[in-house]
C-alpha cells in the first residue's frame, strides 16, 4: 500500500506554520481557506495555487526571500526581485539612504542587511569603529561581530554584559523568526566569544535609571558615552533586497553624549 508522502512545498508550509504556532484551523482562518484543504496541500495530496501560496505566505508573515523559496518548491516562478543596491532600478532607495544617513549627522546611523553585514554608514559611525581592527572590517563589518568579539566594541564597552545578553537575545529571536540557517550560523559563532570572568551575562547597572533597558555605554577618549538606537525598514518592500535593509540610528542618551558628538570633527569615517 502506497504512503502519501509530503512534498517539498507541503513541508515548507508545515515548517513556517509551525515556527508561527498556529493550528492548521488557524491557519486556514487566516488565509480563507479551510483546514481541510490546508492539510492536503502540507500532505502532498493537493497542489497549492500560486495565489493560495501567495496568500498563505502573507498570513504565515513569511519573509519576501522564502516567499520566493515557496513558490520555486511547487514549479512557480519568484514573485519578487532581488537585485543589487548599486543597480539603477535602486537608485531612489540609495539617495533616500544617502539623506537619511546625511541627516542624522553628527550622530551615528549605519544601514544593515538581514545577517548584520554593514553596508554604509555615516561620518559619525568613526566614534564606533575607532580602532577596530581590520579582521573585522573584512569583507564587510557585522554589527554582532562588532560589538560582542573581544577585538572588537567589546573591549571599550561599560556594560558588556547587558549588550551581549540583549544582542544574543534578540539574534535567537531572529532566527528562530525566520529559520534563516546562516543567522543561525552568526548566532553559533557569536554565542561563543569568549568574555572575562568579570563580565558575567548579566552584570547589573551601576547607573542611573534610564527610560532604556540597555543602551550602550561605550568607553572613549572622550569621556563615557550613552546612547540608544532606533531601528528604520522600507515600508511595502517589493523587491527582496528592500525588504532586508534597515537602518539604525543611533541617538544619545544624555547631555554629555550629545555634545562630545556634536564636537567631534567631522572628518572620520
Amino acid at each position: 500500500m502506497d504512503v502519501e508522502q509530503p512534498s517539498r512545498v507541503g513541508t515548507l508550509l508545515r515548517e513556517w506554520r509551525q515556527r508561527r504556532r498556529l493550528s492548521q484551523l488557524d491557519l486556514a482562518n487566516l488565509a480563507d481557506t479551510s483546514a481541510r484543504h490546508l492539510s492536503y496541500m502540507e500532505n502532498g495530496r493537493a497542489r497549492p495555487s500560486r495565489r493560495m501560496l501567495l496568500r498563505l505566505s502573507v498570513a504565515l508573515d513569511v519573509p519576501l526571500r522564502e516567499r520566493n523559496t515557496l513558490l520555486l518548491a511547487a514549479d512557480y516562478a519568484p514573485a519578487y526581485r532581488e537585485s543589487s543596491l548599486d543597480d539603477d532600478y535602486m537608485a531612489s532607495i540609495r539617495s533616500a539612504l544617502e539623506t537619511m544617513l546625511t541627516a542624522h549627522e553628527p550622530y551615528p546611523a549605519v544601514v544593515v542587511d538581514r545577517l548584520w553585514n554593514v553596508l554604509q554608514g555615516n561620518r559619525a559611525m568613526g566614534v564606533l569603529m575607532d580602532g577596530i581592527p581590520p579582521h573585522l572590517l573584512e569583507p564587510r563589518p557585522n554589527v554582532f561581530r562588532l560589538a560582542l568579539h573581544p577585538d572588537g566594541l567589546a573591549a571599550r564597552l561599560a556594560n558588556l554584559g547587558e549588550v551581549r545578553e540583549l544582542f544574543l537575545e534578540r539574534l535567537s529571536h531572529q532566527v528562530n523568526a525566520t529559520g534563516d540557517t546562516e543567522l543561525h550560523a552568526l548566532y553559533e559563532e557569536v554565542s561563543r566569544y569568549p568574555t572575562s570572568e568579570d563580565t558575567p551575562a548579566a552584570l547589573p547597572s551601576r547607573h542611573r535609571q534610564s527610560p532604556i533597558q540597555v543602551p550602550l555605554r561605550i568607553r572613549t577618549p572622550f569621556g563615557e558615552l550613552a546612547m540608544f538606537s532606533t531601528m528604520a525598514t522600507f515600508g511595502a518592500p517589493a523587491d527582496v533586497t528592500l525588504s532586508e535593509l534597515a537602518i539604525e540610528l543611533f541617538y544619545p542618551l544624555d547631555d554629555f553624549t550629545a555634545n562630545a558628538l556634536r564636537a567631534l570633527p567631522r572628518d572620520g569615517a
